[in-house]
């Protein structure tokens, strides 16, 4: 079929996520057709660097012949076996016991979703059970970071604090609640480390007293804020958040679907301070993008609240058809192995380190505020006057002037809608991948300082 075509019946038919509708109608669809490594070619036969490894997810790059065969193998032996009637199969089972073993602490429980908005949801609604059975029923609120993301699903949502995945659709619901972000650059008590934790854990305290403990049933927090700008908070913040939330009775959930799976450097994020949180949302990476799978890990005090106390006999009404796909449980199994055999996770944690420094050099663009990185996930803030941090106007068009331009000099990232370029190479890159990336990010920011909406704005 023709590019037009396909083009044509796009407009027509596929409701593409978190789009303008109106806009995607007129813009069209920009159709992938190949990739190998780190480079994906598009219907038009244009290279790009894929440096935002698809959307976060395709850690170990693309175009691994034995993820294919494991897929393949296990479609052709058992295609599907459900979870429900204590039904299992063998890649599953493996898969569940593998996590077990790599996540920190005694997360050994591990319930397997689609992906990571129907994670966060598996994990509300548990949290919500484990406090009616334990007899604590009005603990039902819900905190999270400001400009957090915890997926689009139904009540993930509403721990979401990103505007546009509230507005209309009735969120927040009242029961969700929004603490300090670790934002050190935009921090009005300083950028300081220290003040910048001690901020965040006055918050948590405050909004927990506002409540009432006895009202509050978890702090959910990504170790690193991923869709809300790329926010890397100082060393000891997570651990700090951490101790606070146990301290104050509340359950700990940290989402790693973004960090997890050698994203920061460790295989979670959690492990560089050694936090044990009493949930663990992942996704993404834990089949780099080949299948749909995400999963919860659960630890022992939920995971025995829940089993000890759930009514006699009845089951805990929470499931789904697709829930441990063998065919994806397979991916994942094939996924870990190359990440530790394949040493993927090797590379990834020292061209990280790589990424870190060359990424740095753009500080001195006069469109740059801020670099902020963490191993292979990283994001630039864009600034109009570096003195004051003011931003560009919405009529600037800045992101879709950056991607469009990025695009065009070969480079993929997500341009944010607050001026924030987003980064997450695969952990395949060498570093001469990294000063590909890097070189074309910066002639991509020179363009911008030509575009007259852009140049007029800029002090």
């Amino acid at each position: 079929m023709t590019v037009n075509s396909l083009e044509a019946l796009d407009r027509m038919h596929w409701v593409h996520p978190v789009a303008n509708w109106a806009g995607h109608e007129k813009r069209g669809v920009t159709i992938m057709k190949s990739a190998k490594g780190a480079f994906i070619t598009d219907a038009d036969g244009h290279e790009l660097i894929d440096g935002f490894a698809g959307l976060w997810c395709v850690n170990v790059g693309y175009g691994h012949e034995s993820i294919v065969e494991a897929a393949a193998a296990q479609m052709r032996e058992l295609p599907y076996a459900t979870g429900y009637f204590s039904f299992g199969s063998e890649p599953t089972i493996l898969l569940a016991a593998k996590l077990a073993e790599i996540t920190p602490g005694d997360l050994n429980h591990i319930y397997f979703s689609l992906g990571g908005s129907d994670a966060i949801d598996a994990a509300l609604r548990l949290i919500q059970f484990y406090y009616n059975v334990t007899g604590r029923p009005t603990k039902k609120a819900i905190l999270s970071l400001e400009r957090g993301y915890h997926g689009s699903s139904s009540t993930g949502a509403g721990v979401t604090a990103l505007p546009a995945f509230h507005a209309n659709f009735d969120f927040p619901a009242h029961v969700r609640h929004y603490v300090a972000a670790p934002y050190s650059y935009r921090n009005p008590t300083g950028s300081d480390d220290a003040a910048v934790i001690a901020a965040s854990v006055a918050s948590l305290r405050a909004k927990v007293e506002e409540l009432g403990a006895d009202n509050v049933a978890a702090f959910f927090c990504e170790p690193v804020v991923g869709s809300g700008g790329v926010i890397v908070p100082p060393k000891g913040w997570l651990k700090a958040m951490r101790d606070t939330a146990a301290e104050l009775d509340i359950l700990f959930l940290a989402d790693e679907v973004i960090t997890g799976f050698g994203r920061t450097g460790p295989m979670f994020a959690c492990e560089g301070e050694g936090v044990v949180p009493d949930m663990m949302t992942m996704a993404k990476g834990l089949t780099s993008g080949y299948a749909p799978l995400g999963a919860l890990a659960i630890g022992e005090k939920v995971y025995n609240g829940i089993k000890d106390n759930a009514p006699d006999g009845g089951p805990v009404g929470h499931g789904q058809t697709y829930s441990g796909h063998p065919v994806s449980a397979a991916v994942a199994l094939e996924v870990l192995r190359l990440y530790d055999e394949g040493g993927i996770l090797a590379n990834g944690q020292r061209v990280g380190a790589y990424f870190e420094k060359k990424l740095a050099t753009l500080a001195d663009h006069p469109l740059v505020g801020e670099v902020r990185a963490r191993g292979l996930l990283a994001g630039i803030e864009l600034v109009a006057d570096k003195a004051s941090k003011e931003k560009f106007s919405r009529a600037a068009r800045l992101p879709e002037h950056l991607f469009a331009r990025g695009y065009a000099n070969g480079v993929i990232f997500r341009a944010f809608g607050d001026d924030i370029i987003g980064l997450a190479p695969p952990l395949c890159c060498s570093e001469s991948e990294i000063d590909l990336i890097v070189t074309r990010l910066r002639q991509t920011l020179d363009d911008m300082l030509a575009i007259p909406e852009v140049k007029a704005e800029l002090r």
